[in-house]
């Protein structure tokens, strides 16, 4: 058994975290403040012994004694990170500084839960690791992007100065249940609109393109990564190569939900990247077999069952 310290522990995937490694005879501790983090996430987890939740912010010190430290707390839709850019920065900076600090002072694993925003609206494709993107620093998007990409540069900082055993894991567009009904993700903004016999607003035309990962396999991929060896101290994507345009999305919802919705277009939002798919070649030299298994419309569709039940 270890004891593993997940900070947004709450979160949608945060809460997927929990479960699977509850599920693998783990003590798991959940850090959050509950900013975009619902307590329903993880209702179904509290009679569990080797389960506790912490109120905190990881803009705070946090002193513990653990094995290992999954970094997830900032808030990743567009609505709730804007809401506040300063705290966002500061969530993905000082969560970094007092998470390494307490792996450093632990001796403990630590993996950060970065974004493939960290290559901005990219201007090659699909994307590689060792691509540095191309990110407006003053934009709309700035307060996310370039958090996550400080907090890169601190987890490397931290190894490379302090040999702190560091994993980062850059996550391409994931889905599922648990997502927040309210968050303005393309997944949940669909669902939400069609669910209801509601238009379903696509930006721009609709032709840009996401790569859209299930919950589960992404959370595969945390755990294979945290365990790869100590020679792996670089980023790794993570997501599903996928591609499919906005309108093959609306369209597929509209059918699994046998929704009455119709599709409108509105402006693209500024920064709002036409292509984003990534290369997983790496993951799947460093990870054990490791790619993305759960098809788009078998994902929606357990997606969909989810949301029912809280609309």
């Amino acid at each position: 058994m270890k004891k593993i310290l997940i900070t947004g522990g709450a979160g949608f995937i945060g809460s997927h975290l929990c479960e699977r490694l509850l599920n693998e005879g783990n003590e798991v501790i959940c850090l959050d403040n509950f900013f975009t983090g619902s307590k329903r996430n993880i209702l179904h987890l509290m009679d569990n012994p080797y389960f506790e939740v912490v109120r905190h912010d990881v803009t705070m010190p946090y002193f513990i004694e653990v094995d290992e430290i999954y970094n997830l707390a900032c808030p990743a839709s567009p609505i709730h990170y804007q809401y506040n850019p300063i705290k966002t920065i500061k969530t993905s900076v000082m969560g970094a500084i007092n998470m390494l600090g307490l792996a450093k002072r632990i001796n403990g694993k630590i993996l950060q839960a970065s974004t493939s925003e960290v290559y901005g609206d990219p201007l090659i494709h699909p994307q590689t690791e060792d691509y540095w993107g191309n990110v407006n620093p003053i934009g709309l998007r700035s307060c996310y992007d370039e958090g996550k990409r400080c907090a890169e540069s601190l987890f490397v900082n931290y190894h490379q100065k302090n040999s702190v055993n560091i994993k980062i894991a850059r996550i391409f567009n994931t889905y599922g249940p648990h997502m927040n009904i309210n968050d303005g993700r393309v997944v949940s903004n669909f669902i939400v609109q069609a669910l209801k016999n509601e238009d379903i607003t696509i930006y721009g035309t609709g032709e840009q393109t996401r790569s859209f990962q299930f919950v589960s396999d992404l959370i595969e991929g945390f755990i294979q990564l945290m365990n790869t060896d100590d020679t792996v101290h670089y980023p790794v994507n993570l997501g599903n190569p996928i591609e499919f345009s906005m309108l093959e999305l609306a369209k597929e919802v509209i059918d699994l939900t046998n929704s009455k919705s119709k599709i409108t277009h509105l402006p693209l939002p500024q920064d709002d990247p036409i292509q984003r798919k990534p290369n997983i070649d790496l993951a799947k030299k460093v990870l054990d077999n490791w790619e993305p298994k759960v098809k788009l419309r078998d994902g929606l569709t357990q997606t969909i069952e989810y949301f029912k039940t809280v609309i």
